[in-house]
C-alpha cells in the first residue's frame, strides 16, 4: 500500500463529499478508489468514512486522521518544492486564475510583462467568471472580488472596481432613461449571474443600501455576453466599469443611474496560506500587485 496515495485519496474523498466524487476528479475508476480506502482503513484498524446510500461522512477518528494527512502531505509537498530549488531561485511553473475580462484587459498585460523580467518562470493563465477552488485545482494565485470569506488563504488588496449600469443608445432613445433604481422594472435588463440576481438589484439610496425588483429578459454566465447583449440593444445591464470602457469611448454604450452606483468592491489577490511561499509566487505578488494598483486606480480601470 502506497501511503502517500492513502493519504490524498482520503483528502480528495473528504474534499469531494463522496467516493464517486473523488473517483471524477482523481480518474480513478470508483472501485480502485473504494478498495485503497478500505486498505487503509484496514491498515489503520479503525473505520474512517461512515456510508450511507445519501452520504458519506467523516467519523471522529476520520476527521483527526485527516487533518493529519494534510499536515503530512502540505509537508511533503513543501520538501519537494525545496528540493526542486522554488524556494532557492523563482523559477518554475505559476497557475494563476482571474475572471474572464478582468483577466484579459488587466492580468494579461502584467503577466507578459512578468515573464518578460522572469525567464525561468511559465505561467499557467486561466480565465473563468466562476470561483475557484484554489486548492482543488491546484491553483497559485486569484484575482477576487468582493469582501473575502474567513479562509487559509492570504490576500494582498490591489485597488476596486465600480459596478456600473449601462444600456445601447438606441435603446434608452426608444424606451427612456431611467432615472430613479424604481423605474428599472418597466425596463428590460441584462443580468450577469456571478454580479447580480435575476429578479432584484441593489443600489445606494442615502447611506444605506436598497434591493429594487428589476425584469430580466435574459440572463448570461459571463460579463462579456451581458455586454454584448447590452449592445444588441436587449436591454441595460449591470458589470464592472472596466467591461465597458471601450464601448463608452466608442459611444456604443451609455451609463444611467451613476449617482445611486452601489459601493466599489475590493480586488486582491489571493493565494494559499503555505508555511514557506515559493520564490515564483513571491516574486510576482510583488511584482503584479503595484502594477495592478496603477492599472485600477487609472480613471478607466
Amino acid at each position: 500500500m502506497d501511503r502517500l496515495e492513502s493519504m490524498s485519496i482520503l483528502v480528495r474523498v473528504a474534499e469531494a463529499g463522496s467516493l464517486s466524487g473523488a473517483a471524477r476528479r482523481l480518474r480513478m475508476p470508483l472501485p480502485s478508489l473504494s478498495r485503497k480506502v478500505s486498505e487503509l482503513e484496514a491498515h489503520l484498524k479503525v473505520k474512517l468514512l461512515s456510508r450511507s446510500t445519501r452520504m458519506l461522512t467523516l467519523t471522529d477518528a476520520g476527521q483527526e486522521y485527516l487533518a493529519a494527512c494534510r499536515r503530512i502531505l502540505e509537508e511533503v509537498e513543501a520538501a519537494e518544492r525545496a528540493a526542486a530549488g522554488e524556494y532557492h531561485a523563482p523559477k518554475g511553473e505559476l497557475a494563476i486564475t482571474a475572471t474572464v475580462t478582468f483577466g484579459r484587459v488587466h492580468m494579461l498585460p502584467v503577466v507578459s510583462e512578468f515573464l518578460q523580467v522572469y525567464p525561468e518562470i511559465d505561467v499557467r493563465l486561466g480565465f473563468s467568471d466562476r470561483v475557484v477552488n484554489l486548492q482543488e485545482e491546484h491553483i497559485d494565485v486569484a484575482a477576487r472580488f468582493g469582501r473575502l470569506p474567513d479562509s487559509s488563504l492570504h490576500a494582498i488588496r490591489v485597488g476596486d472596481v465600480q459596478r456600473v449600469l449601462c444600456a445601447s443608445p438606441d435603446y434608452l432613445a426608444e424606451r427612456g432613461v431611467p432615472r430613479h433604481p424604481a423605474e428599472l422594472i418597466g425596463h428590460d435588463c441584462v443580468s450577469f449571474a456571478s454580479m447580480s440576481l435575476a429578479d432584484a438589484w441593489d443600489f445606494q439610496i442615502g447611506r444605506g443600501m436598497q434591493m429594487f425588483p428589476v425584469h430580466s429578459r435574459l440572463v448570461v454566465g459571463t460579463a462579456d455576453a451581458a455586454v454584448d447583449a447590452a449592445l444588441a440593444g436587449v436591454g441595460i445591464t449591470r458589470v464592472f466599469s472596466y467591461h465597458v470602457t471601450e464601448a463608452q469611448r466608442a459611444g456604443k454604450l451609455v451609463t444611467v443611474l451613476d449617482d445611486f452606483d452601489p459601493p466599489s468592491l475590493p480586488v486582491h489577490l489571493v493565494y494559499p496560506g503555505e508555511r514557506m511561499i515559493p520564490l515564483k509566487l513571491r516574486a510576482f505578488l510583488d511584482f503584479a500587485a503595484p502594477r495592478l494598483r496603477l492599472r485600477l486606480a487609472a480613471p478607466d480601470g
